[in-house]
């Protein structure tokens, strides 16, 4: 039976799904709480990870292991790095990697995690197809993107380091989880997609619109993930 693990980074990010959910009961392990319940007829899992790639990999192994979930969809909010998506406009993930991970003197590409074989973790292509044209569906006066996301634990604000994010591993958005999702998804094979509202343009202008949009972008990046789960 299917069984959707639903994460965000932060409470404005799961608030609004949190509110859907029926029959909800609540259990907390490593300072997260896991709500587990029902989203329409779907059985999901919504949990605030807490921000940062430590997080992230730590929840996605409890919804593994404690839940025993067979997909995992992350929500929330990006940066972008694509000067074609604006502020309000959704990534879908194509794949997802680290921008800040470098063991280059070793032979491994920039981003590339020793021994792991692999640079970028790619989205599952069911959950890739069903997320994109459900955001289309959804709201179809917004633009939607399938792309990669460039993941660490810095919040990208300057325009010298989103360019370089953007040049070296051709990156759409860029966050501070996504990609330790995707890796601990890989691991466990189980299957992901990452749906992130541009919340800002990772640049020196972060500072005005940050605060102006990341509520309103987390919420309708919320109301997408609901789209989604009703067409699994």
């Amino acid at each position: 039976m299917m069984k959707i693990g639903i994460i965000g980074a932060m409470a404005v990010e799961v608030a609004a799904l949190k509110e859907k959910l029926q029959n909800a009961r609540t259990e907390r392990a490593a300072n997260m709480e896991f709500s587990e319940g029902r989203l329409g007829e779907t059985e999901v899992v919504l949990v605030q990870s807490g921000v940062g790639k430590v997080n992230a990999a730590l929840c996605v192994q409890l919804l593994v292991d404690r839940f025993h979930v067979t997909h995992v969809l992350n929500t929330g909010v990006a940066g972008s790095l694509n000067n074609d998506i604006n502020i309000g406009d959704i990534v879908v993930s194509a794949d997802a990697l680290y921008h800040d991970v470098d063991a280059a003197v070793f032979g491994y590409q920039p981003g590339e995690l020793p021994q792991m074989g692999i640079l970028a973790f790619p989205a599952d292509e069911t959950l890739r197809s069903l997320a994109a044209a459900s955001c289309r569906n959804a709201a179809p006066d917004i633009q939607v993107f399938e792309g990669r996301i460039a993941s660490g634990d810095q919040f990208i604000s300057s325009r010298e380091k989103k360019n370089w994010i953007r040049e070296m591993f051709h990156a759409d958005c860029t966050e501070m989880e996504g990609a330790a999702i995707a890796q601990a998804a890989w691991l466990n094979h189980i299957p992901f997609v990452i749906i992130r509202a541009i919340s800002d343009k990772a640049d020196e202008s972060v500072a005005v619109s940050y605060d102006e949009f990341e509520a309103k972008a987390a919420v309708h990046c919320a109301q997408l993930v609901e789209q989604l789960i009703t067409s699994l």
